[in-house]
């Protein structure tokens, strides 16, 4: 059976509606991924000086197990597909609150749209556990959820703006490079160290059982969605993915206040920088008494074009 003449103008309407969006968006995503390439093939190549530390060296010298890293995202920038950009765009859009007078944060400029905590990593030698180099940054991403070098996630960073949010422990001090820390905080601090290990190790292997790394992006649009439309409180997939899996590693290692699922799964980005003396229990992230996060740290600032 043939076609006539106004089936094939319907039929030619209906590509011309697919196809005119489609082009852009591939040629969009082809740049983004070969911008991502060259990228990281100049972070492969990058000359590296024995013995000389780099200001990257240096900051991530000053990180340790449970601290949190944020990041300010360029959704252009997003290698991983159409997607997880637009799941970016909205997120940022929806979840990030930079101007409202009424919210106090730690930090007055920034979208932050995804984060994620540092985690010790593999070592055989004993030694190896206190070398900075070895610090993985544990996250949720399109790709599952990773541990990943620190050193190496930081430098391959596109984002507008990376901040550290350094986890306080009682007894401690790390303003003060000479502090001698008491016995009983190194304790604390090797407890929380070996519990986000276990976490670490759980949530890797049962991300790649599971396939997370193929659901990242349709959770992450659903969860915004969700919050979005003030459902919230009963949607059945967190607001932002990468939050969940940080406030659960804190809550596992005993840092974090035990919260329902629930709350856990209704947890953005930027509640992290809220204090809940001044913004509430529902628009911060509480944390066990004597623990806190100290002022953030810049790690990677760049132009806000």
């Amino acid at each position: 059976m043939r076609m006539n003449t106004t089936q094939r103008k319907v039929l030619t309407r209906m590509a011309a509606i697919v196809i005119t969006p489609t082009i852009p968006i591939l040629v969009w995503f082809k740049s983004a991924r070969d911008d991502r390439h060259a990228h990281a093939e100049e972070v492969r190549t990058k000359v590296r000086v024995p013995n000389v530390q780099t200001v990257d060296d240096l900051l991530v010298e000053k990180c340790k197990a449970g601290d949190i890293l944020l990041f300010d995202r360029r959704w252009e920038k997003c290698a991983a597909g159409p997607l997880s950009a637009f799941a970016c765009l909205l997120g940022r859009f929806a979840l990030c609150n930079d101007t409202d007078p009424m919210q106090t944060r730690s930090v007055e400029v920034g979208k932050f749209d995804h984060c994620g905590i540092v985690v010790p990593g593999y070592h055989e030698n004993k030694k190896d556990k206190f070398d900075a180099s070895n610090l993985l940054l544990l996250e949720a991403t399109p790709n599952g959820i990773l541990a990943r070098p620190l050193l190496t996630r930081l430098e391959m960073s596109q984002s507008r703006s990376v901040i550290l949010l350094p986890l306080h422990v009682p007894g401690d001090n790390r303003n003060d490079e000479d502090f001698e820390v008491p016995e009983k905080t190194k304790k604390v601090h090797d407890y929380i160290e070996k519990q986000v290990v276990d976490f670490r190790d759980k949530w890797v292997s049962n991300s790649k059982d599971q396939g997370y790394g193929n659901a990242h992006s349709t959770l992450s649009l659903l969860g915004v969605l969700g919050y979005a439309m003030g459902l919230q409180d009963v949607w059945r997939s967190p607001i932002s993915p990468s939050a969940w899996v940080v406030v659960s590693a804190l809550q596992a290692a005993g840092v974090g206040e035990r919260l329902n699922d629930r709350k856990a799964m209704e947890t953005k980005v930027e509640d992290f920088l809220r204090d809940h003396r001044f913004n509430g229990a529902e628009e911060s992230v509480s944390l066990r008494p004597g623990f806190k996060f100290l002022p953030p740290v810049m790690m990677r600032e760049m132009s806000r074009s």
